[in-house]
């Protein structure tokens, strides 16, 4: 870690901070419903398996989980990367002692760095400025070097390099393989994920052998040319909207422990609200009053206030609200177009656990002056008002794109 008059070198780049967050890597819930959740996460909105924990294992008597459903947690992906959406089952894991502070019903918010020597160099920086962190090293199943650190709300927090990229053939790393895994921050340099896979290759392991999900939906639809289980596709994960305690303090810890910049600050029923951005994107994650959460009639007993979802195009996420709809799922706009700035087609749908989903298709995107559109140059749309088509739209198709085939 290289530090210049107070800055630090990252990449060749002076920061104040040892390492710069890029995007929204991944995102966990903890559900009490976990088989429901599965069905909602896989099977409505197209999410894959990638690799499931057996909590069963770590009870000391069977008795401990008996009655509490699913023992099972599941890593599920949208993309290449081994896992977007992580389902965890609550009530195993409060009965294994593993609980979170009351209302945080988010097992983990990841932020992917740009490389390991970040990691490396971050967990040093919070060691010397006094920031506590849970834990540190590289989770198996997923291969992510990280550490983990809450936020003053008790939001388990991630920073990580390096995930496990699931391939054409939709294997996931073997168990063979989880010997690579660390409890502690890594010494560098370390191996690189081709020689991981060579020398489990000279030990004779099978790497085909992890799991790989199989679709429980036929795919006929035509999604823009390609048959796909749903009409719409997920892309992108983000932006996080939270409900905190404290704002300025919980603002704190976003700004200036993690580095994020705020984009805009919005009033809404006389309480200020906080959008801050990673990258380009106009909000990453959001920070809203507790006092909001009963005003906007969202589940109490979560300080979530939603997750949003980017699908690939405006086509789809109509079609997206027609198909939930036809399923039996009630899609509104229960977040209000004033909380979601920057974002002006937006739906909602509430998972089984009651947490707030909100499906959009493009985000506005902040340019070099650092400046969001001005409000008045915004126009939010209704569900019920939204065309078949849109002309103009300066947003479309602006941001990280998509990488790979859709199926």
């Amino acid at each position: 870690m290289t530090e210049i008059n107070g800055k630090f070198d990252v990449g060749g780049v002076l920061l104040p901070r040892p390492f710069k967050i890029r995007r929204l890597g991944h995102f966990g819930f903890s559900l009490n419903n976990v088989e429901e959740g599965v069905r909602f996460y896989v099977d409505l909105l197209g999410f894959r398996i990638s690799d499931t924990m057996d909590y069963s294992r770590r009870a000391r008597d069977p008795k401990q989980l008996a009655g509490l459903g699913d023992p099972h947690g599941y890593f599920t992906r949208y993309g290449t990367d081994h896992h977007a959406m992580v389902l965890f089952p609550k009530r195993v894991r409060d009965a294994l002692g593993r609980s979170e502070h009351p209302g945080v019903t988010i097992n983990q918010i990841t932020w992917q760095v740009g490389s390991l020597k970040e990691v490396a160099d971050a967990i040093r920086w919070f060691d010397k400025t006094g920031v506590k962190q849970q834990r540190s090293g590289r989770d198996m199943p997923g291969s992510n070097w990280h550490t983990y650190l809450f936020d003053p709300d008790g939001h388990s927090n991630e920073l990580y390099y390096g995930i496990e990229q699931i391939g054409w053939n939709g294997h996931s790393k073997p168990r063979a393989m989880y010997e690579r895994g660390f409890d502690k921050p890594p010494e560098l340099p370390q191996i690189s994920e081709f020689e991981e896979v060579q020398q489990a290759l000279a030990k004779g392991v099978d790497i085909f052998s992890g799991h790989r999900h199989i679709d429980n939906l036929p795919a006929i639809y035509d999604v823009d040319g390609v048959l796909l289980p749903r009409p719409f596709k997920i892309v992108r994960m983000g932006p996080v909207y939270l409900f905190v305690g404290n704002l300025d303090i919980a603002a704190a810890f976003y700004r200036d422990t993690l580095g994020f910049t705020l984009t805009e600050e919005v009033f809404y029923r006389g309480e200020r609200c906080l959008f801050l951005r990673c990258n380009t994107e106009h909000h990453s994650v959001a920070l809203f009053p507790l006092a909001l959460r009963d005003a906007l009639g969202l589940a109490p007993h979560t300080k979530c206030a939603a997750l949003g979802l980017q699908v690939a195009n405006y086509r789809q996420l109509r079609a997206a609200v027609n198909f939930l709809r036809d399923r039996g799922l009630q899609v509104t706009e229960s977040i209000p177009p004033d909380l979601h700035p920057g974002i002006q087609y937006s739906a909602t749908v509430c998972d089984p656990d009651g947490h707030a989903i909100q499906l959009y298709y493009t985000m506005e995107q902040i340019g070099w002056e650092g400046k969001p559109r001005a409000q008045h140059m915004r126009r939010p749309y209704a569900l019920r008002e939204w065309p078949e088509t849109l002309e103009n739209d300066s947003d479309a198709y602006l941001g990280e794109p998509f990488f790979g085939p859709w199926g």
